[in-house]
């Protein structure tokens, strides 16, 4: 097995019926000796430790001599990351490290799918050895020892361009898999050499921002706050993540840089969380554009005194702090403490005991064939089957010939999606290079119709339908540039970019079998390409490995089972669209379109929903399709009512009842019938992915105890309710029959 899924087998992850990680275990810096230090400290110092800059800022030498720098981030000349480490280490007055941070998101040298793609494997064991085999080769190439990552944010609005980034719009799934990022990273020591600090981000609510725009306000009930977005990042927190990164934006009319209700009274006082908190790229200053600060002195004060403890890019800190505590407008104490934070992150780090690392870089770490199979793996777990109309796939490798087809099958950098730092287009295998070697070059006809995926220019079509009518079938390889996902890259159209829907129709006018292979950051409106294809998969982008996996799956080596961990909108007017969604007053039990009295011009139905599309999603959040085909029965519930301290166990059988073998995710949904405050129709509490043979039938059990039943009530108190609930164990959040319980 590879060292991805050697641990996957038979694996089960249910709310609350498994342990959280504890902290991280390393040999502490013991209080005495920290005090020692931070005693020892000039003011000038202790603020050096609050700043991080990047490496490329004029005088950096002077400047880490004089204790003036706490780290840097995103080093691309590590030879100098190296002499700079040396100085700090060799010739500064108190011998204080260095950190060393990189946006290390979905891998360092080889590229895992994008996080969205990887939370589609709904596989907890495979997305925590993929952020180990990134740790391992960024610690190796250079010194990287704190990752920006894992990316938190819940997401439901497709529109923003960093739904990429993260998990989807679950805070169960979110929570669980960002969790198993953190595990991954950090191993089990933080003091290995091959260790890293994981920050989870973008704290807090960020992925709400009005309208799909980065960066934009966000305005949410605090209910809404801390049930949905808050809830990931204490699971990453009770995980051993020991830094958090701040959101940029404004939060319940307040920028979360300068919240002292996000930053201080919840992370430190109710969570008790002992790291410390790293504001976005110059968002200290940006306290003065969101109207919250005067200048850059008053922000400083403002992000300090609500709890913020490291700068980077922006200069206000070490600008203005030294003098705002001289005046008595910020303690010295609070100084000190941020202080101590960064520190002890850095004793935890063991960089203390080794503060240089060998100059290096991506170039020296060899591409491993273990870790490109462990890539290979997450990449086609990742893909989703859409749509797969009278078996068109998989393919028969005796097939006479394909047509490769889309400005996607052979772009490797797009193929590596957004937020690639250290990645190498020149590592990938692409598509059309997987499927040349699987059928040989003789039997698939290139012309890729487009010269890139937003081009408008549409005078090789004609070489793309001439392709198809020479081939048995036709494999389009459409969906979205790299460039289009991640931060400040929102749209708000989500149609196929450039003129990808012209090469569509052409081709599909052909008449020969369309396949559409979709490569994206997320979701988009392709009911076009529903209707033109006999089959649909959803790629993502899906990394180095991307091409293989691909056609691993379409001639089916691999049977797919990718889950969407997002609900898919049929129009961007639906957005923002999730399954975990209220009730209403008059919902609409059959998601119908209602009718328009001609006459009185009212709608007749007079439920919620609208006149032009039903309210469904495409695809509801936990689908996707397989070569085989599985059932759910006797769905059963035992230890029921629920009295206090007591769990339930569910189980359900699941056969598999096609002929080929095949993973399934099995899905738990429970809802709360009544509560003090109206509860979602449905929400996640677990989850397992199964394998079965064909013809194989498996009980699957999932243990929910009371602390699953937990909700934020009207005084923000996190309580459990007596009362009926209801509980399905399904293949996806929009399918299954419910078994009742309750809660004495």
């Amino acid at each position: 097995m590879n060292a991805l899924n050697k641990f996957a087998a038979g694996f089960c992850f249910a709310a609350l019926c498994v342990a959280s990680c504890p902290a991280q275990e390393s040999k502490p810096m013991t209080e005495q000796g920290l005090e020692e230090l931070l005693g020892r400290m000039t003011m000038r110092e202790k603020i050096g430790q609050l700043n991080f800059v990047r490496i490329t800022e004029p005088d950096m030498e002077k400047l880490v001599r004089a204790g003036d720098i706490g780290g840097f981030l995103n080093v691309r000349d590590h030879a100098q990351r190296e002499n700079l480490e040396r100085i700090a280490a060799g010739e500064t007055r108190l011998k204080i490290p260095l950190l060393h941070g990189a946006d290390v998101i979905h891998g360092y040298r080889t590229i895992f799918p994008i996080p969205l793609g990887q939370a589609a494997t709904w596989n907890v064991p495979l997305i925590e050895g993929a952020a180990r085999i990134a740790a391992q080769e960024a610690t190796a190439g250079g010194g990287i020892r704190w990752f920006f990552s894992p990316m938190v944010d819940v997401a439901r609005d497709a529109r923003w361009g960093r739904m990429a980034e993260g998990f989807g719009e679950d805070p169960f799934l979110t929570g669980t898999l960002g969790a198993a990022m953190v595990r991954g990273y950090q191993g089990t020591n933080l003091r290995a050499a091959d260790s890293v600090a994981a920050c989870p981000k973008h704290y807090a609510g960020y992925a709400g921002s009005e309208g799909g725009r980065d960066y934009n306000t966000v305005d949410v009930s605090e209910r809404t706050l801390r049930d949905i977005h808050l809830a990931p990042f204490k699971m990453c927190l009770d995980a051993g993540a020991p830094t958090v990164m701040s959101a940029f934006s404004e939060v319940n009319g307040e920028p979360v840089t300068g919240s002292k209700f996000l930053l201080t009274d919840i992370l430190r006082g109710e969570w008790k969380f002992p790291g410390f908190v790293v504001s976005d790229a110059k968002a200290v200053e940006q306290l003065v554009a969101h109207g919250r600060a005067v200048d850059n002195r008053d922000a400083a004060r403002l992000a300090i005194l609500a709890g913020l403890d490291v700068e980077i890019f922006s200069t206000c800190y070490h600008d203005y702090l030294a003098s705002l505590v001289d005046e008595g407008a910020v303690p010295v104490e609070t100084v000190n403490e941020a202080v101590r934070r960064v520190l002890r992150v850095k004793w935890q780090l063991g960089l203390f005991d080794k503060p240089v690392t060998p100059s290096g870089g991506p170039d020296t770490v060899p591409l491993s064939a273990e870790h490109l199979a462990a890539a290979r793996e997450a990449a086609r777990e990742s893909i989703v089957l859409l749509k797969n109309e009278k078996q068109t796939l998989p393919l028969k490798k005796d097939i006479k010939s394909v047509a490769v087809i889309g400005p996607l099958a052979d772009a490797g950098k797009d193929q590596l999606g957004c937020w690639m730092v250290y990645g190498k287009a020149a590592d990938t295998q692409t598509p059309l290079q997987a499927l040349r070697e699987t059928l040989g070059k003789d039997r698939v006809h290139y012309a890729p119709g487009l010269p890139a995926a937003d081009s408008t220019d549409v005078s090789k079509i004609a070489e793309a339908v001439a392709a198809a009518k020479s081939s048995s079938a036709a494999i389009l390889f459409l969906g979205e540039p790299a460039n289009y996902s991640g931060e400040a890259h929102n749209r708000a159209c989500l149609t196929l970019p450039g003129a990808q829907s012209e090469l569509l129709r052409a081709v599909q006018a052909t008449g020969k079998p369309v396949i559409v292979v979709l490569m994206s950051g997320r979701p988009l409106e392709i009911g076009p390409a529903l209707d033109a294809s006999s089959a649909l998969l959803m790629a993502w982008h899906p990394g180095t490995m991307g091409g293989p996996a691909i056609a691993d799956v379409l001639f089916g080596d691999y049977n797919p089972a990718g889950r969407l961990p997002i609900s898919w909108p049929r129009a961007v007017g639906q957005i923002p669209i999730h399954y975990n969604h209220q009730n209403s007053g008059r919902p609409n039990p059959l998601q119908f379109s209602p009718a328009i009295n001609a006459e009185t011009q009212l709608d007749t139905g007079h439920v919620t929903g609208y006149l032009d599309l039903p309210s469904v999603p495409q695809f509801p959040f936990g689908f996707g399709l397989s070569y085989t085909n599985f059932e759910y029965a006797d769905a059963q519930l035992s230890g029921a009512p629920l009295q206090p301290g007591e769990a339930a166990r569910i189980t359900a059988r699941v056969t598999n009842s096609g002929d080929r073998e095949g993973d399934e995710v099995v899905q738990l949904y429970l809802r709360d019938l009544v509560g003090s405050v109206p509860r979602p129709v449905r929400e996640l509490k677990g989850f397992q992915r199964i394998h079965l043979a064909a013809g194989e039938s498996k009980m699957v059990e999932f243990v929910l105890s009371k602390e699953a039943l937990a909700f934020h009530n009207l005084e923000m108190k996190r309580v459990t309710e007596p009362g009926k609930f209801r509980a399905w164990i399904a293949p996806d959040s929009a399918s299954g029959t419910p078994v009742e319980f309750e809660l004495k």
